[in-house]
């Protein structure tokens, strides 16, 4: 409410507390905000039944294959350009936007949520939580990646044409060796987590966010366990990829690399810039 004077003017009192409230409105977040605003995010999450984080956790799985499509799409009916490379990599890019501003369980997105709340209240009840969450919703992410890849290997949903480009991006996705499938894992891991960590302050870029980090992630080849997942289904289904490839050449090596990246790097990095300012 503006207070105005006989006149009807606003008195220069409340124009400066208005003023000041605007300001305060359109400021950044501070780094102690934001982590807040993740940390009751993260408990939330912990507390939701098993059966809720579980089907959200495959519906995730299942629509991350978006990536897949939209890069096999941009593939196959583009020309053979240098440029191709750089925008056929947008096609990443529609997985994670259905998945996360759809607020869908993906793994990597836990790797910074849920870890939070257990660097500020590290009891052995949020750790239970914590993993537990961990478990369910990667099992769940690689059941729904299973089950779509399924449906992209035996049925006729996806066009012919796209087959090939499908199979060329999942060779690579699974190709690298387990050293290098780690490694490539971790800048993976950042960057998902530094998403999660600029949303809080993206009102209105949301999409821009999440489409410009997932777009690097692809474009510098990096390895992501959820969407590599669907790939190495793929194979997997087509038998070309064994059981011991696929586990301990590519799923071990790029989990923990996500994990790295996104708990033991950018959590901790997250939590140590803000720790003293908890207790405030």
């Amino acid at each position: 409410m503006i207070f105005r004077d006989h006149e009807g003017a606003a008195t220069p009192q409340v124009e400066a507390e208005t003023e000041e409230e605007a300001i305060e409105q359109a400021g950044k977040l501070a780094p102690k905000l934001i982590y807040e605003v993740i940390r009751r995010d993260g408990e939330e999450e912990m507390e939701r039944p098993l059966s809720a984080l579980f089907w959200s956790g495959i519906a995730a799985g299942i629509l991350i294959s978006l990536s897949v499509l939209g890069e096999a799409i941009f593939r196959t009916y583009l020309p053979d350009a240098e440029w191709r490379y750089l925008l056929e990599n947008l096609g990443y890019s529609l997985g994670f936007l259905v998945v996360i501003l759809g607020r869908m369980q993906l793994f990597t997105e836990n790797t910074i949520t849920t870890v939070l709340p257990v660097m500020a209240t590290p009891t052995r009840a949020n750790l239970w939580c914590s993993t537990r969450l961990w478990g369910v919703v990667l099992f769940a992410n690689v059941i729904g990646a299973f089950a779509v890849a399924a449906v992209f290997a035996f049925t006729s949903a996806i066009p012919e044409e796209l087959r090939p480009a499908i199979e060329e991006l999942s060779r690579h996705a699974t190709g690298f060796p387990p050293l290098e499938g780690f490694a490539r894992a971790i800048p993976a891991g950042v960057l998902v987590a530094a998403i999660v960590w600029m949303l809080p302050q993206s009102e209105g870029t949301e999409f821009w966010v999440i489409v410009t980090f997932t777009w690097l992630i692809a474009a510098g080849d990096f390895t992501h366990i959820v969407a590599g997942s669907v790939e190495m289904a793929y194979l997997a289904w087509l038998a070309e990829i064994s059981f011991t490839d696929a586990a301990f050449g590519f799923f071990i090596p790029v989990f923990a690399g996500n994990v790295v990246g996104g708990t033991v790097i950018f959590a901790l990095l997250a939590h140590s810039q803000v720790r003293e300012e908890l207790g405030r």
